[in-house]
């Protein structure tokens, strides 16, 4: 028995030895959420028998402050376009070498050279979308067009709003006729009181969760983002999505290399490998947004779960919406982050 003892311990010893002398090349990817294919990761490692270490965030906020803080070894992370911004101007981001991504001329024209990164010199856009009302028709018989719906007496308690500074604050503006970027704060109190009135409409302020009690069809009303919704009316056929007439949020996530990032050449070919089109087929079929590449969009057009206006808004809808990008509203993120903690704070009562 010791002797079978001490040879198990031995194998043991010589298998942790082994893992520990991997000598392949480690990527460090830095994502929110499961906003991949992990069998992606898998083929990625195949292909350039490398190692990618996967780590998750659960906000842009997060991100940034574990970036900036250093101390950290990512390759490359998914900021949305205002963090783009943001870490731009902070100096966090490494400069493409877009000569090393040739996929990239399979990137949409409209989703290049966009505000945050106007002479695309850091980013390469992953997914983009936009921010609506997921609805239930089985409960709302007449037509959702507007952000008011939210604020029905008739949906007390029947509404799922997004537990979001920035994208919460966006409806009540957007609603008001006030940009979402605003650095007025009277716009920014309206916007807090018209939030306030709406709580005891509110059933939860939700993230993720949302999808799952959508499916369940928990609520009438939610704020969505469009490839949530996308995927929430694949499973429940009595949901559907709008973006409401006042505008809304437009967004795109994209790739990019933080200054912390150790394996430079293979970020390179990771972001590059992303926008294979097959590649990138793999992960708008699992996650349901919406892509920017436009071979891959040809190869989904005929597929059901793209004929909305949640994965496949029309050029013509989105021209007649005031839709806006949130930008980095740099110190005065102070003003939000105070209303927003008020507005957390109300009773939730009338």
């Amino acid at each position: 028995m010791k002797k079978g003892l001490m040879m198990f311990v031995a194998s043991i010893a010589l298998l942790l030895s082994a893992c520990s002398r991997d000598t392949r090349e480690k990527l460090y990817v830095y994502n929110v959420g499961e906003y991949i294919d992990r069998e992606v990761l898998n083929l990625f490692e195949e292909e350039f028998n490398c190692k990618v270490i996967y780590e998750l965030y659960d906000s842009n906020e997060t991100m940034y402050q574990k970036i900036k803080a250093g101390g950290t070894n990512y390759d490359v992370a998914f900021p949305s376009d205002y963090m783009v911004e943001k870490m731009i101007k902070d100096d966090l981001l490494i400069p493409l070498d877009y000569e090393l991504i040739p996929n990239f001329q399979y990137i949409d024209e409209k989703y290049k050279h966009l505000p945050y990164d106007p002479e695309n010199s850091y980013t390469v856009p992953y997914f983009w979308g936009t921010v609506g009302i997921l609805y239930d028709q089985s409960v709302i018989k007449e037509p959702v067009d507007s952000w008011s719906v939210l604020w029905d007496d008739a949906y007390k308690g029947n509404v799922f709003m997004y537990d979001s500074q920035r994208d919460s604050l966006m409806v009540a503006l957007k609603l008001l006729g006030y940009s979402m970027n605003t650095h007025d704060i009277e716009e920014l109190e309206e916007a807090k009181q018209l939030l306030i009135d709406q709580r005891p409409l509110v059933y939860a302020y939700v993230t993720d969760q949302v999808i799952d009690n959508m499916i369940s069809g928990n609520a009438a009303l939610a704020v969505v983002y469009s490839g949530d919704a996308t995927y929430i009316m694949d499973e429940n056929e009595n949901m559907n999505y709008v973006i409401p007439k006042e505008g809304s949020n437009i967004w795109v996530d994209s790739m990019v290399i933080p200054k912390t990032a150790q394996n430079v050449e293979l970020a390179h070919e990771f972001i590059n490998f992303m926008q294979r089109p097959d590649i990138a087929l793999m992960n708008t079929e699992y996650v349901m947004y919406s892509t920017p590449n436009t071979e891959t969009l040809k190869m989904v057009a005929d597929q059901e779960w793209t004929q909305n206006d949640a994965y496949s808004p029309s050029e013509e809808l989105l021209a007649t919406l005031p839709m806006e990008t949130f930008r980095d509203p740099g110190e005065f993120i102070k003003q939000y982050d105070d209303i927003w903690t008020q507005v957390l704070a109300a009773p939730n009562r009338r």
